[in-house]
């Protein structure tokens, strides 16, 4: 009888992976493993290929590696577990803005800074309806809904973002949300609702994270995180490039999120947008290269996850942004705002997609966690 190694491909040459089967896993593993949008050609005793031990000495060893190198490794397990050119389109919406009672530094919308940011009331659902429509009918096949809280109210507001996430659901688009932190009582609420993913970003490494906010710490986020986990919706959890931290809180950030298991399905990487007001308005430019090389790190630590190219994408020149699609970036998020910070117009998108020879993912049923 044939073992499950016996029909393993194997990606020793590339990270070090080892294998069991797709049926030896636990359940929340293989539900995990066939939400991520792999390649649907890869065997599937191929897919757990995926390390939750890595140390941070090996991350380091993998991110100071020669950077063609390093792109060339990410682009083989790239092509191993995603569609080669293949972009998922996403779109995100602020739908109750300002006012936010935190001391993010790089945040316009905490209510502590002086931003020019206008406080705006929970959008009513029919609005956030039409907002999704129109994406959806311009190629979005997932919809976020972000609002600026730092917990997520109960209550009359609460119920009216479940009543948006089940009208969204019915779009068939995957839905996912970032309202702040989440009681496991409301995260059990938004996967009945139908909400896909829950976006809660660890931002930086533990290390540096004093020096960006205050009124949350580390540890608060990784509770809300294992909520959202336990209540059977896919995690989005990523971080923010360029806020004055070293090559070491990388590494540190990128070791915190390949340490999750499961790791987080979708992994969005930011470039900090430096809004005037805040107290990073005048922290230095990131060179790309350093969103590349991360890219490329993240890719080969969490060869399943969908890699997104966030923010920042507006301060980057196109050939910087080819090559984080070349270091394993799988999604952007398009339309003219990130929530309040600016982002390249969807014809330039449309340009830069067709100019790379890289096509749009299809629209496909949202397929929610734990089913």
């Amino acid at each position: 009888m044939r073992s499950c190694r016996d029909e393993f491909t194997n990606l020793d040459s590339i990270s070090g992976y080892g294998s069991t089967c797709l049926g030896c896993l636990p359940a929340q593993r293989q539900q995990s493993v066939r939400r991520s949008g792999y390649n649907a050609n890869v065997p599937e005793t191929a897919l757990n290929t995926a390390r939750f031990d890595w140390t941070r000495q090996e991350i380091g060893e993998l991110y100071h590696l020669p950077l063609p190198e390093l792109l060339f490794r990410a682009q083989q397990v790239h092509r191993q577990f995603h569609p080669a050119n293949e972009v998922q389109m996403c779109r995100l919406l602020s739908i109750k803005t300002g006012g936010c009672p935190e001391d993010c530094a790089y945040c316009p919308q905490s209510a502590r800074y002086n931003t020019g940011v206008e406080r705006q009331a929970l959008m009513p659902t029919d609005e956030i309806v039409a907002a999704a429509q129109r994406a959806k009918s311009e190629g979005a096949t997932r919809f976020c809904m972000g609002a600026a809280w730092r917990q997520a109210p109960n209550g009359k507001e609460f119920e009216s973002v479940l009543e948006s996430v089940k009208e969204v659901a019915k779009m068939g688009m995957e839905v996912c949300c970032t309202l702040g932190m989440l009681t496991e009582a409301q995260a059990h609420q938004l996967k009945d609702a139908g909400l896909t993913a829950y976006n809660h970003n660890l931002d930086t490494s533990p290390e540096f994270y004093g020096n960006i906010i205050s009124t949350r710490v580390y540890e608060e986020r990784l509770q809300t995180i294992a909520a959202v986990r336990q209540a059977g919706i896919t995690v989005c959890c990523g971080g923010i490039l360029g806020m004055g931290e070293s090559d070491a809180d990388r590494i540190g950030l990128l070791h915190q999120l390949a340490t999750l298991e499961p790791h987080p399905e979708s992994v969005p990487i930011n470039m900090l947008v430096r809004a005037e007001g805040t107290p990073l308005e005048r922290q230095s430019d990131l060179d790309p290269l350093v969103m590349v090389r991360t890219i490329a790190v993240a890719r080969i630590l969490m060869p399943l996850s969908r890699v997104r190219l966030a923010a920042g994408r507006k301060q980057m020149s196109r050939e910087a942004m080819l090559l984080c699609f070349l270091a394993g970036a799988n999604s952007i998020f398009y339309g003219e705002k990130l929530l309040t910070t600016p982002n390249p117009a969807p014809d330039d998108d449309a340009e830069l997609l067709r100019d790379l020879g890289l096509s749009p993912m299809k629209m496909k049923q949202a397929v929610h966690a734990g089913e």
